[in-house]
């Protein structure tokens, strides 16, 4: 295998493996050789993800649970180090979907979510993997922002807020522990065929061709993202060989960011 995607002996953690990113994320290292700490809050699709990746021959612990928990972060630390000895990448991919609205009507509840899952989830992830990667003698954090955390989005401003402190935890991270041969980046993807996107309100049918339809005027390729298409950048920007990306924000948008 080529050494650019060779994950042999690598043990990566990745949240929100249940489904989308993640599900799709987990089944592309396990066929390079990783091995993987797997959560989600749905236990019914973490089952599913965990035994398609068991088919490649992979080893594999996972955690059912909530990524607002910092108890749960220290979890899947913990069960990383204590299984498998070591804990080398760690992909916050767990994320929930914005509640459309204007800026003047946004609930507290609302807010809350999108701070709770789409920061903390990704701040106490990142406070307990760094000190374990640093350790295990560096590695790389992959943090999933979004096209929503570059530019404004508008009818999602809690979720643009999220996503905005994603990229600020992301380059923190970058410059804190670069000098200890960690990696900290983010990606930032345009609408894409995820369950949260083909289901979401804005597109109800959840059919490609609505998402298309309604989500991807703008976009030069005039269509969303194909799964794996997001997939095969986290890969790349996952990878052993690429070590000096460090505390960058990468768009996958079909060119959106060029309009």
């Amino acid at each position: 295998m080529d050494s650019l995607l060779d994950f042999t002996d690598k043990t990566i953690l990745i949240t929100g493996a249940g489904s989308g990113f993640g599900a799709a994320l987990s089944c592309a290292l396990a066929a390079r050789g990783a091995t993987l700490i797997l959560a989600d809050i749905n236990a019914a699709g973490l089952d599913e993800t965990v035994a398609t990746v068991k088919a490649f021959g992979t080893e594999v612990a996972m955690l059912v649970g909530n990524v607002a928990d910092e108890l749960h972060a220290k979890a899947l630390v913990d069960l990383a180090q204590n299984q498998f000895g070591r804990l080398d990448f760690a992909v916050n991919n767990a994320g929930v979907a914005p509640n459309m609205a204007p800026i003047h009507q946004t609930l507290s509840e609302v807010l809350d979510l999108q701070l709770n899952v789409n920061v903390k989830g990704v701040a106490f992830g990142m406070k307990y993997q760094l000190p374990a990667i640093t350790e295990a003698g560096g590695g790389a954090i992959l943090n999933v922002s979004s096209m929503a955390g570059i530019g404004g989005a508008p009818m999602a401003s809690s979720y643009a807020a999220a996503k905005h402190a994603v990229i600020g935890l992301t380059k923190t991270g970058a410059c804190e522990f670069g000098g200890k041969n960690v990696r900290v980046n983010a990606i930032c993807p345009f609408f894409s065929q995820t369950p949260m996107v083909l289901e979401s309100d804005a597109i109800k049918s959840g059919t490609v061709e609505e998402a298309n339809s309604k989500l991807a005027q703008g976009c030069p390729m005039k269509r969303i993202a194909e799964l794996d298409e997001i997939v095969n950048v986290m890969v790349m920007m996952l990878s052993p060989q690429n070590t000096y990306m460090n505390g960058v924000a990468i768009a996958v948008d079909g060119g959106m960011s060029a309009m």
